[in-house]
């Protein structure tokens, strides 16, 4: 089996969560040949725990892409994923690029360019799409002859709470004017996104905007996978101050899918379900939160018998879609496969982020 030499550019929490210790046990597929992060400090205490000796640490990550590495993981702040994912793609580095897979159209049209151009295996972590159960579900709803209605719901908690289960290293070595940059240039990419100028773009709307692009598109992600993209965009709208988000969207066969993204954040208790309901079939999808290990995600299809009587079937199932998304990546670049989440088919989901919001704006 080839063993692929792997960089991971950005060290956070997603990271040391999940990356790390899954390339860690998947030895016989992956070799850790180099992490990068602005972090000094963050990157020695990692590279400690994994093995990663000093000269394979660097705080430029064009310096990683240029090493001896075969493939990079991108999950970095957001913010930043376009410019490593475009330079790894011009070396011909094949690249897995955390969600969201850009802030704009524009960066998500030149990373697919660049991939394109140079042959190269470029997936968008849309983790949830390689888990079993939402795999089992597609099947069924690809089988649905008279889909009517979507949901999708995410009721979500702070982060916080579910991470303080972990042992997470925190760098202290960044100065604060490095933050100020950086949430410089989110504003700045925020208000492309949404055309505006920089520094015109309401609170409320950045905050919805950031919650749209940085958590309820796994949701875009996932309903891309079963439908493709939406016709349109038929209404949206937030309040509380941007934290809360609902929109309508059209698909092309006739139905609609209503979306929400709720903040609920002292309550520890996650809800994301998707459910595609027809006039004799229905399949509602619940998934765990992505800083879980071990926790189940659970189908439930409600369909009628021969005898025309109801029934419904319950299923779960508990592998972790980041250790099979790893093992899909790994697939692609040495059997040639296509990858379930290509950046070209995340385009669309970068569009119709910013369509949303600005369509709640225009409200």
């Amino acid at each position: 089996m080839d063993r692929l030499k792997i960089g991971v550019i950005g060290c956070g929490a997603i990271g040391q969560i999940q990356y790390l210790p899954l390339l860690r046990d998947l030895r016989e597929h992956y070799e850790i040949a180099g992490i990068s992060d602005l972090s000094v400090e963050l990157m020695t205490s990692l590279g400690h725990d994994y093995g990663i000796p000093a000269e394979r640490q660097f705080t430029d990550y064009n310096a990683l892409i240029a090493s001896d590495v075969d493939c990079v993981v991108v999950c970095n702040t957001t913010s930043y994923h376009a410019g490593p994912a475009i330079a790894a793609a011009i070396a011909g580095k094949h690249v897995l690029i955390e969600k969201p897979m850009c802030t704009t159209v524009a960066e998500a049209e030149a990373i697919a360019g660049a991939a394109e151009a140079s042959g190269i295996v470029a997936m968008v972590g849309y983790m949830k799409q390689h888990d079993p159960g939402y795999r089992y579900a597609k099947g069924l709803v690809d089988r649905m002859a008279d889909i009517r209605f979507v949901q999708v719901t995410q009721l979500h908690p702070d982060n916080a709470l579910h991470l303080r289960r972990f042992h997470l290293y925190k760098p202290t070595d960044l100065d604060a004017s490095l933050h100020s940059e950086m949430a410089a240039e989110e504003a700045r990419l925020t208000a492309e996104a949404l055309g505006l100028r920089p520094g015109h773009v309401p609170a409320d709307a950045a905050k919805a905007f950031f919650w749209v692009l940085n958590s309820l598109i796994h949701d875009i992600g996932n309903l891309s996978g079963l439908f493709g993209p939406p016709e349109r965009v038929v209404s949206a709208e937030f309040w509380e101050s941007g934290n809360c988000i609902t929109t309508t969207l059209e698909y092309g066969a006739g139905f609609r899918a209503i979306a929400s993204w709720i903040d609920l954040p002292d309550l520890q208790t996650y809800v994301e379900t998707i459910g595609v309901y027809g006039s004799r079939e229905r399949v509602v999808i619940g998934f765990p939160t992505g800083f879980s290990i071990g926790l189940p995600t659970d189908v439930a299809h409600h369909g009628m018998g021969e005898d025309d009587h109801p029934y419904v079937k319950h299923l779960a199932w508990q592998e972790n879609p980041f250790r099979l998304e790893l093992l899909k990546f790994h697939e692609c670049i040495t059997q040639g496969t296509e990858p379930i989440t290509p950046v070209r088919a995340a385009v669309a989901d970068i569009r119709l982020a910013g369509e949303i919001v600005r369509a709640a704006m225009n409200a």
